[in-house]
């Protein structure tokens, strides 16, 4: 009698095992398909970079490299 409720459990968690597997490859599948429809109707747009003279950047690492040789000096004036 035993090995028949072995035989049965095993038959179960061979059932479970199986349909928890085919559930994930229909999910895996239908989240493929989702992306594919959802790029074909709703594309990414790519940013834009923003328009700003390249000087504009220049100036501000100029004046915070500025900064910092300010910081140092003063630093190294009070250490004295």
């Amino acid at each position: 009698m035993e090995i028949n409720l072995v035989g049965e459990a095993l038959k179960f968690m061979v059932l479970g095992m199986l349909i928890v597997f085919v559930f994930l490859i229909v999910l895996v599948q239908v989240m493929k398909w989702q992306a594919i429809i959802i790029n074909k109707y709703f594309p990414e747009k790519e940013p834009e970079a923003p328009a700003s003279s390249p000087q504009t950047g220049t100036t501000d690492d100029a004046h915070h490299v500025a900064a910092i040789v300010a910081a140092i000096a003063e630093f190294r004036k009070n250490k004295s």
